[in-house]
């Protein structure tokens, strides 16, 4: 890709209101992803990153990205996209804790979506091995949190 393009590209990405662009072309492949907002305070806002990957060779496979491994034991899993939370409120005591004995049907934890706090229920018995998730990340749909023994 010439650099007259690029720069086009980069302005395009600079002067709308989008923050990532990602083309694919026979040469090899551009993402732009513009910097988060300056604060108003600041002069000009930062110029948008780019990143260069080379192109693929003619005729070699392409490997798929390799999934991480679910660590051993029984998982709990976020059924929603939202918030993670250990505890009710900010000052409450966490729901459970590392070593914790958990039944089916206890309360672990709340995953907020839309501003509605959802009590997330242990689907099986077992003793709390490892806590997966930060308190206040962002969790997918089907993210573990929680590996019970």
């Amino acid at each position: 890709m010439d650099l007259r393009k690029l720069k086009t590209l980069i302005d395009l990405v600079s002067e709308s209101n989008i923050s990532e662009l990602e083309i694919t072309e026979a040469e090899g492949k551009v993402r732009i992803v513009k910097s988060p907002a300056a604060p108003i305070a600041a002069p000009a806002a930062a110029p948008p990153l780019v990143a260069l990957a080379p192109a693929a060779q003619p005729g070699a496979p392409a490997l798929p990205p390799q999934a991480p491994e679910p660590p051993p034991g029984k998982l709990i899993k976020s059924p929603m996209v939202g918030t993670f939370y250990r505890a009710a409120s900010p000052g409450a005591k966490p729901f459970v804790e590392l070593g914790s004995e958990v039944k089916e049907g206890d309360a672990v934890c709340i995953v907020e979506a839309m501003k509605i706090m959802n009590e997330i229920e242990s689907d099986c018995a077992g003793r709390v091995a490892q806590i997966l998730c930060e308190n206040g990340q962002a969790v997918e749909f089907g993210q573990p949190l929680f590996v019970l023994e």
